[in-house]
C-alpha cells in the first residue's frame, strides 16, 4: 500500500508535512479530513502533534535532499536544536489565535481576555527570541539552506498572520527570512497550501465555517482549557 497522508490544511503541522512531501515530489495520496467535522488526520484518532517524526521519517525513507536534514552531525544538531526550542515555545503559542478567534466562538464559547493577553505577550516574545537566538544575520533559522526546521515555524507563522496578526513589524530580518522561504518553496505550493487558512476571516464572515458536531465539543473544551 501506497503512502497515505490524512491531512486538514487549517492544521500547521497537516501543512507542514503536506508542503514538505509536495516539494520533495513524494508519491503519496491525500485523505482529506476536515478536523472541524470531527474527522481524524490519522487512523489511530490522533492530530500529527509529531509531525517532526514524521517529516524526519518521510526524510529518510525517502532519501530527500541532505539540507532538509543534514547528514553532517554538527548541522543536524543546529537542527535539533531548533526543534526542541520549536516545542516548547513556537508550538502550542502560535496557534491559539485560531482558537481564540475562529474555534472557541463556533462552539459557543470564549477565552478569557487575560488568555488572550497573555498568548499574545509570550507570540511576541518568541519572535524576538527566534530573531535573537536562531535566524540573526543568516539566511535561513540554521544555517544557509532551508531546513526542515524553516517550514516547521513558517507554518504556524501563518495562523497569526492568517488572522491579520502583522508579525513583522519591526523585525525585518524575519520578514526577509519569511520571503526567502516562500521563494524556495514556490509560490503556487504556498497558495495552494495556505489557501483554507488565508481564507479563514472570510468563511467565518460567510458563516461557511462548518460547525462541530457535539461528540467534539469535549475535546475542544480541553483544548481551550490548556491555553496558559
Amino acid at each position: 500500500m501506497g503512502l497515505e497522508l490524512y491531512l486538514d490544511l487549517l492544521s500547521q503541522p497537516c501543512r507542514t508535512v503536506y508542503i514538505f512531501a509536495k516539494k520533495n515530489r513524494i508519491p503519496f495520496e491525500l485523505c482529506t479530513v476536515d478536523l472541524l467535522k470531527g474527522g481524524v488526520t490519522q487512523p489511530s484518532q490522533q492530530c500529527p502533534c509529531f509531525s517532526t517524526a514524521i517529516l524526519i521519517y518521510l526524510s529518510q525513507k525517502y532519501q530527500t535532499e541532505d539540507h532538509w536534514y543534514p547528514a553532517e552531525l554538527q548541522a543536524r544538531a543546529r537542527v535539533h536544536e531548533y526543534l526542541g526550542w520549536h516545542a516548547d515555545f513556537i508550538q502550542g503559542t502560535f496557534g491559539v489565535m485560531l482558537w481564540t478567534k475562529v474555534l472557541a466562538p463556533l462552539i459557543g464559547t470564549q477565552v478569557p481576555e487575560e488568555k488572550v493577553r497573555r498568548n499574545r505577550t509570550a507570540l511576541e516574545e518568541a519572535l524576538d527570541k527566534l530573531n535573537a537566538r536562531f535566524l540573526g544575520n543568516k539566511p535561513f533559522l540554521t544555517g544557509q539552506q532551508v531546513t526542515l526546521a524553516d517550514i516547521m515555524v513558517l507554518e504556524e507563522m501563518m495562523q497569526p498572520i492568517a488572522l491579520g496578526l502583522d508579525l513583522y513589524e519591526g523585525r525585518q530580518q524575519l520578514a526577509s527570512w519569511h520571503r526567502r522561504v516562500e521563494t524556495f518553496l514556490g509560490a503556487e505550493l504556498c497558495e495552494e497550501a495556505h489557501g483554507p487558512i488565508m481564507t479563514i476571516l472570510e468563511q467565518m464572515a460567510c458563516k461557511t465555517i462548518p460547525i462541530p458536531p457535539p461528540e467534539a465539543h469535549p475535546p475542544m473544551l480541553k483544548r481551550l482549557a490548556r491555553i496558559p
